[in-house]
């Protein structure tokens, strides 16, 4: 039998039961993958193949492990909906729906291989489906979250040039009054029960679909997928990832941060318009051949999340420290996890008061992960190693990390400053590409040797990282990341808004919310401020996603800015934080 040629390299390592255990719950400390933080630096290497797809070199051999009994007995995916309704697929099962989607778009949809896809569907089985058929036919996927509004699905299917979008009945509507406007969309697929004029239905489409279908040979550096990114100027840039800067790339997450096996079955709450959804949902599990849960909610709900992880074999639970923060707000004395052995948390960084809640009620250490849309794991805290509250770990084995000053000059521990990756004189594998058609924004992103990932952090003396702020005010709230940009743009369209300032502000549930502070134009001066601030809220939901629209509204006379007539939001952000 032909073994696996690349997914056999990320199998686990087995692990001697020397390896000293840090907690009293040995399930928490034991890697399964490696011995310890130094040897997982020393042991990884991984050479990069001239061609490389991960539907093929990986998944369709992990299919065959399974077919030669080869492999645990867990499915490659496993979906609920809390209402009864349960999916689960083998490698097998998997392949061969994959391959009914990638003759759905290569032969009805007529997509070509480097065509573009954008994907917006909720935490549903076609989304997997539909991100295996784009690795299948070479097409370039785009996730998008279902929150996007009209205006934002308009922007995405012009700048990409996306030639087919699919989605549900929800956005199917919007998409409709703008799609004369994108001369570049010509096939619409739509996941539904129902017909819709203009449409094809997925899931009829699929029932006639030919399950052999011949996986298109990708160059490694092949663009594979676009995320839309948020920025503090100008509108969401295009970040470009290639087969191998995911496809292999994330082996690094699954093996060591996530420390994942076949026998594992994985739960990420991610949005599926994230590239966390991309890390933790599809690439990292199923490099190491282990199930990926997936849990149709409609909103993050506690109980709900303790009733699954008590029910469900669930051995390793990822999500925000927003979610963390509102379970540990809960009563879980009634739920036993008995499966769960390994929690990490990413997006933002998660705060020790609640990292000790969660360790006094489940016996389980949260281990904290950094990383961007434009990389892979950064940083992380990694089974085996000591844990320091609040620091985001070390450097994964993917990245040589260092602390850097304004001219790229590393800068020795305990000293501030920006967090470089080193590119030069080797760019890493695990690193974006490029902006798509923004040269100067990725030119911008580099500074001698390094790659500067815009937030500013130390490492101290025992080689641990610690954030300290972000250099581009991205605000990071429960997990989305939000560009005041896109805020302000859709206050000053509301008439009473003559100029405005977004930036985060302290919250006890989300970590951080949008703070606007807001100049009114003089007619609206002498209105109820109250409603004011409703019908500016409601306004701002409507113009962008709704994640996006500020919590916390003030009015003031003028901005601060400087001599240039810029304004000066770090002044209005240390005026938030200033109590903290």
């Amino acid at each position: 039998m032909k073994m696996l040629r690349y997914a056999k390299r990320f199998q686990c390592i087995p692990i001697s039961g020397s390896v000293r255990a840090l907690h009293k719950d040995n399930r928490t400390a034991t890697p399964q993958n490696f011995f310890n933080y130094e040897s997982m630096k020393q042991d990884f290497k991984l050479e990069i193949p001239e061609y490389f797809n991960f539907a093929n070199d990986v998944l369709d051999q992990w299919t065959d492990m399974e077919k030669a009994g080869k492999k645990h007995s867990n499915p490659a995916f496993w979906w609920i909906n809390g209402k009864g309704k349960e999916v689960k697929w083998s490698f097998e099962e998997l392949g061969s729906l994959s391959r009914k989607l990638a003759n759905v778009l290569s032969e009805a949809c007529t997509l070509q291989r480097g065509d573009r896809v954008i994907l917006i569907l909720p935490r549903v089985p076609e989304w997997w489906l539909t991100n295996v058929a784009c690795l299948r036919t070479g097409t370039v996927l785009i996730p998008g979250t279902t929150q996007l509004t009209q205006k934002d699905i308009l922007y995405r299917l012009q700048s990409s040039k996306a030639k087919c979008i699919i989605t549900n009945d929800i956005l199917a509507p919007a998409i409709d009054a703008i799609a004369p406007k994108c001369e570049n969309l010509h096939s619409k697929l739509i996941v539904s029960q129902n017909s819709r004029e203009g449409w094809g239905n997925l899931k009829e489409m699929m029932k006639h679909a030919s399950d052999s279908h011949t996986c298109v040979k990708t160059k490694h550096n092949e663009m594979m997928a676009i995320f839309f990114t948020s920025g503090t100027t100008g509108s969401p840039k295009m970040t470009g990832h290639t087969h191998s800067s995911f496809g292999l790339g994330l082996s690094v997450n699954g093996r060591f941060w996530l420390d994942l096996t076949p026998s594992d079955v994985m739960w990420n709450t991610s949005d599926t318009g994230w590239a966390k959804s991309a890390w933790s949902s599809v690439f990292s599990p199923w490099i190491q051949g282990a199930c990926v849960f997936a849990h149709y909610l409609p909103r993050f709900e506690p109980t709900s999340i303790f009733q699954t992880l008590s029910k469900y074999p669930i051995t390793v639970f990822c999500s925000a420290p927003t979610a963390y923060r509102m379970l540990v707000q809960n009563d879980m004395t009634s739920y036993k996890f008995k499966s769960l052995k390994h929690c990490v948390s990413a997006g933002e960084p998660i705060t020790n008061d609640v990292t000790e809640q969660w360790r006094n009620k489940t016996g389980l250490d949260i281990y904290e992960g950094y990383g961007q849309t434009e990389t892979v794991l950064i940083c992380g805290n990694f089974k085996g190693m000591k844990i320091k509250p609040g620091s985001m770990g070390k450097p994964s084995p993917a990245f040589d990390v260092k602390i850097v000053d304004g001219n790229g000059n590393v800068l020795p521990p305990g000293q501030e400053g920006d967090i470089g990756i080193r590119v030069l004189p080797n760019r890493p594998f695990g690193l974006f590409t490029h902006y798509v058609d923004n040269p100067s924004k990725t030119a911008s992103t580099l500074r001698g040797n390094f790659y500067i990932t815009g937030d500013k952090g130390y490492m101290d003396e025992d080689g641990y990282f610690w954030f300290v702020a972000r250099s581009d005010d991205i605000i990071l709230s429960s997990g989305y990341r939000i560009g005041p940009f896109e805020v302000e743009s859709a206050l000053n369209e509301h008439p009473s808004v003559a100029e405005s300032a977004v930036v985060n502000s302290p919250d006890p549930i989300r970590g951080e919310v949008v703070k606007a502070f807001i100049v009114l134009n003089p007619d609206y001066k002498s209105h109820d401020q109250e409603q004011l601030i409703k019908e500016i809220q409601e306004h701002v939901k409507k113009t962008t996603a709704p994640y996006k629209y500020p919590r916390k509204v003030e009015f003031i006379q003028e901005l601060p800015k400087t001599i240039s007539g810029k304004t000066k939001r770090n002044e209005l952000r240390k005026k938030e934080w200033k109590t903290i």
